[in-house]
């Protein structure tokens, strides 16, 4: 891990919302008199330098201020404990065009056990069975065939083509998380992945004739290895397909709560394009899909299989220039945008609480708690949230320490806004809780702007 120390000066007392002790953070602090209260700067003492071409990043073009790992939930005894929280900044390369967080805690500490269940999304359910279902009748896979998911959760999606008797593994870092999978029939490998493990995979079983990685490479903070070992693995005629949100669509409808630590890099087809090149893979088709707000699927092969590059990656390329991905101007106008939002938002949790108006959330996803902790919202503006996974409720939310609670709290108290933190699902959301209007209640949507809602689709 590329963590650089920084010297801390100040503001380190017993209310300081992170210790600058006991934690694995590369955090220090340089208390230079004995005053309990000094001014707070923070010196970079190494180059950060671009994951993806190595260049130096100086300055960031967007500050969310300190926060806590968004997937870190907390149980009730770790509310007396010290949290760590770090820096949360995001860069723009002016040579690859990769937009990109530093990297503060290792991949280890926050995947080794995770609170993410793809399986609680009846709408991801459906996506992945119509991809797989798109995917065997295009590229002809039967049982002599062999797929590999990188990032396979909790076999959500690997469980269609076991179903159709193709041979499929599925690689889960989380060993948690890796376990239900194999507990459901899925052969899952639970190590990170890179260059060694798919080398050990094609040792132990052969190429991959479908490589899959959906919203995994955003996770990654050595996308060289990543990448090199998805190279390894992909058979010289297969094909690898990624879905990821797509830069474009994060800057156009201000979806800055999509930035957490667990994301290390944000990608524009321009970028992506360049990560795979370094490896001899060529991206020749992609999709434009609306999940996650709007994310890419793009299709990779080896360049030596000579695929012909699709008219579709041609023009989204060209429109990508067009709308100024590869100019730093554009991420600093988003930037200025990220701040009057959040004015926006304490504009509306602070009338509501004056009026004497309950407000809850639904959901525990990780993109609200960077828009929570931003903002400072805690329980004295939002009571609690809710979620449909038993692995968060009865936890409690990083940093604003919102309690999660069933959703079967919401009906219990009747209250007068219901806020969509996982904004993207707000029609799954308003569906499964049809009817909060019979005693006046309203859905709230904070992104890209705030919106209320009735319970009427």
């Amino acid at each position: 891990m590329a963590q650089r120390q920084r010297a801390v000066e100040g503001l380190v007392t017993a209310s300081a919302p992170y210790n600058t002790h006991n934690m694995h953070s590369p955090i220090t602090a340089d208390r230079k008199s004995s005053t309990s209260i000094l001014p707070l700067t923070i010196q970079t003492m190494e180059t950060f330098c671009c994951r993806g071409c190595a260049t130096p990043l100086d300055i960031p073009f967007l500050d969310l201020g300190m926060q806590p790992l968004s997937n870190r939930y907390l149980t009730r005894s770790e509310l007396t404990h010290m949290e760590p929280f770090y820096p949360l900044r995001v860069f723009f390369c002016p040579e690859c065009y990769l937009v990109q967080l530093e990297e503060f805690e290792s991949p280890e500490a926050i995947f080794g056990d995770y609170a993410y269940f793809s399986s609680y999304s009846d709408s991801w359910l459906e996506h992945a069975r119509r991809y797989v279902e798109n995917m065997v009748q295009r590229f002809e896979l039967n049982e002599r065939s062999r797929v590999v998911e990188i990032a396979s959760n909790d076999g959500y999606l690997l469980r269609n083509f076991v179903q159709r008797g193709i041979p499929s593994l599925g690689v889960e870092p989380a060993r948690n998380v890796a376990e239900v999978a194999r507990e459901a029939g899925i052969p899952t490998l639970s190590k990170f992945f890179g260059r060694a493990t798919a080398q050990e995979i094609v040792d132990e079983g052969g190429h991959a004739d479908l490589v899959i990685g959906n919203n995994v490479l955003a996770h990654v903070p050595d996308l060289n290895d990543f990448v090199g070992g998805l190279s390894i693995l992909l058979a010289p005629d297969g094909v690898l397909t990624m879905e990821f949100p797509h830069l474009e669509r994060l800057l156009e409808e201000n979806q800055f709560d999509t930035i957490y630590h667990e994301h290390f890099s944000y990608f524009s087809l321009l970028a992506v394009e360049q990560v795979f090149a370094q490896k001899g893979m060529t991206v020749w088709d992609v999709e434009e899909l609306p999940t996650h707000g709007g994310s890419l699927r793009i299709y990779v092969s080896h360049s030596s299989a000579g695929r012909e590059v699709t008219q579709r990656v041609q023009d989204l390329r060209q429109h990508e220039q067009c709308a100024g991905l590869r100019d730093a101007g554009t991420y600093d106008a988003f930037a200025r945008r990220v701040e009057a939002m959040k004015r926006d938002f304490l504009d509306f949790f602070i009338k509501a609480k004056r009026e004497g108006k309950q407000v809850v959330g639904y959901g525990a996803p990780a993109k609200g708690n960077t828009m929570l902790n931003y903002c400072g919202i805690r329980s004295d503006f939002m009571d609690y949230t809710v979620d449909r996974s038993p692995h968060k409720q009865n936890h409690f939310l990083p940093g604003s320490h919102i309690p999660i609670r069933h959703p079967d709290t919401i009906s219990e108290t009747k209250p007068d806004y219901v806020c969509i933190l996982p904004w993207n699902l707000k029609d799954e959301v308003r569906q499964q809780l049809s009817g909060i209007s019979a005693w006046g209640g309203m859905f709230v949507v904070l992104i890209p702007v705030v919106d209320v809602l009735s319970d009427m689709l």
